[in-house]
């Protein structure tokens, strides 16, 4: 049954579902796996925006406090919440990433070398954006 739905439909069924089972329900037919390919770079693209965001929203924070327009313990407060934020943010996008890539979803040599390049900064502690927030 599953196989014979309307692609609306499927698309709808695939924004609903959460990160973590996202790629195995590619695996029911060829157009579940195009959706799901299509909802995953969404989603990657959505990460990078809020990544990016919250990076502006650090940036912001040091200009205030450099301007003594806020307190020390504040400044180091809010700094440190928008850094796990970040790390979060950043944990989910690599783990769809990861699936992306490890169930053949990723076809363009530049996305794969920096997807490999991310997950072996991550797994050793470093930054994979190069943002200097880690």
């Amino acid at each position: 049954m599953l196989d014979r739905l309307p692609v609306e439909i499927v698309e709808r069924i695939i924004a609903k579902i959460p990160d973590t089972d996202l790629i195995a329900v590619s695996k029911v037919d060829r157009v579940w796996w195009q959706e799901v390919r299509r909802e995953a770079y969404k989603r990657w693209k959505n990460y990078a925006t809020m990544i990016g965001d919250v990076y502006c929203e650090i940036r912001a924070l040091g200009k205030h406090y450099i301007k003594r327009e806020i307190d020390w313990i504040t400044f180091e407060d809010v700094n440190d919440l928008y850094k796990r934020w970040i790390n979060r943010l950043t944990e989910d996008q690599l783990y769809i990433m990861e699936k992306m890539l490890r169930n053949g979803m990723v076809v363009d040599l530049q996305e794969r070398e920096t997807i490999e390049y991310a997950l072996s900064e991550q797994r050793w502690g470093g930054d994979p954006w190069g943002l200097g927030v880690v």
